[in-house]
């Protein structure tokens, strides 16, 4: 198996995803993912005829981001026509990664040379559930055999399965918000940091809005349970509750809903964009490798608590690698939920200093199909902060399903 050096990583602020309220609601979704792919363009001086493909993940690939985004993107951009490919892809909140993943595969493979890997997600103008897919494509059958609920309940159910208190989770999610501050503060994100122009070239967002600077536990306490009411609805033909589904399956008491909108990942807009690479083609082109991609996984888990993929994901990639959790030096878990971290973080005994350092989706927000390409940008961008070595990185996924990736600084 070949190589495949990550040249650079770039991504826009994450904007608010509410219309006429986040900074990014005004644009485009192919606009976002444009201008990522023209700053690796002008960042690393590469022409736009050498890249391949340009693998994208977006969860909600409907209206404005159906059409393969991905392709759309390259010719919103302006290159030439002849230029990059662009496929589009959707793993759910994974599927930024397993773009990324898929490119690196490319190269690795020794079928392609440079390909960008990323993702794109605009919230405020495409909304969760604008595919009208459901929980499970409205499949009776497969809904008899396995009776999916909605994510928000799956968290629930999985701090229920752990004895994770309301408390526990505020105290991870201010904790978020208190490493975010500090890296903003330090200019952590700069490296990997775009700003996002008007067609008239003015700026309109170079900094992360979703962040609440001075959250803490405290504040966090007086937040109502999201998913308490949702918990309570009977889907339509179903004689169970979502939570009595979840409660059978699973044969606990009752499950506490203590997630919220503080310690849940917010919904904001955002994309990503990582630019990979041969050795081959590095060497002959005078591009510098930052790292390499030491190996990638999936896993998959029962649908129905959903969201426990990330343990499993994380130890085949780590066995893949020939390491161990306590060989990795950094490590960022997607904050879906408050209790996902703490599940892996408690399932692989990692350090929680070594665990998403800089803050993470609770406090930067989750552009779903772009978070995976962020996430090894920030990942990379810390380890040559602190001259480290290696980062894992890993997502829990809908259906019951995880990614991880490890790259190792070159």
């Amino acid at each position: 198996m070949g190589e495949a050096y990550i040249i650079d990583a770039v991504r826009t602020p994450r904007g608010k995803g509410k219309k006429e309220v986040g900074a990014l609601s005004h644009l485009h979704p192919q606009e976002l993912l444009s201008q990522c792919l023209n700053a690796l363009r002008d960042r690393n001086g590469i022409d736009p005829k050498d890249v391949e493909d340009v693998v994208a993940g977006c969860v909600s690939a409907a209206g404005e981001q159906g059409a393969c985004i991905a392709r759309m993107a390259v010719l919103n951009a302006g290159w030439p026509h002849d230029s990059a490919s662009g496929v589009t892809l959707n793993r759910f909140c994974g599927s930024g990664q397993q773009a990324f993943n898929f490119a690196a595969m490319g190269v690795m493979s020794g079928q392609q040379d440079l390909v960008i890997g990323g993702g794109v997600e605009s919230m405020s103008r495409v909304p969760m559930g604008a595919d009208g897919s459901g929980l499970d494509g409205h499949n009776p059958h497969l809904e008899e055999l396995h009776p999916m609920v909605p994510q928000g309940i799956s968290a629930d159910l999985i701090a229920a399965t752990e004895g994770f208190s309301r408390q526990d989770l505020d105290a991870f999610a201010a904790e978020s918000q208190r490493r975010c501050q500090l890296a903003q503060k330090e200019g952590r994100f700069d490296g990997s940091l775009i700003p996002v122009r008007n067609a008239d070239g003015s700026v309109a967002l170079d900094r992360d809005e979703h962040p609440r600077a001075g959250t803490t536990a405290e504040s966090l306490g007086n937040l109502p349970p999201s998913f308490e009411g949702m918990g309570s609805y009977k889907p339509k033909g179903s004689d169970q509750t979502f939570d009595e589904r979840a409660k059978l399956r699973y044969d606990v008491d009752s499950i506490p809903h203590v997630h919220h909108a503080g310690n849940s990942s917010g919904i904001v807009d955002g994309a990503s964009a990582v630019l990979l690479a041969s050795p081959d083609y590095a060497k002959a082109h005078g591009l510098k490798p930052r790292a390499r991609i030491v190996a990638t996984a999936t896993a998959a888990t029962e649908p129905i608590i959903m969201l426990t993929a990330p343990t499993p994901a994380s130890e085949r990639c780590l066995k893949r690698a020939g390491m161990t959790a306590g060989d990795i030096d950094l490590v960022e878990i997607n904050e879906a939920f408050a209790a996902i971290p703490l599940q892996t973080i408690r399932n692989l005994k990692l350090d929680p200093e070594k665990v998403n350092v800089n803050g993470g989706a609770i406090a930067l927000g989750h552009p779903l199909g772009a978070t995976g390409g962020m996430l090894i940008g920030t990942a990379l961008d810390e380890l040559e902060r602190r001259d480290a070595t290696n980062a894992l990185v890993t997502m829990c996924i809908g259906g019951g399903m995880g990614i991880a990736t490890v790259i190792e600084r070159v």
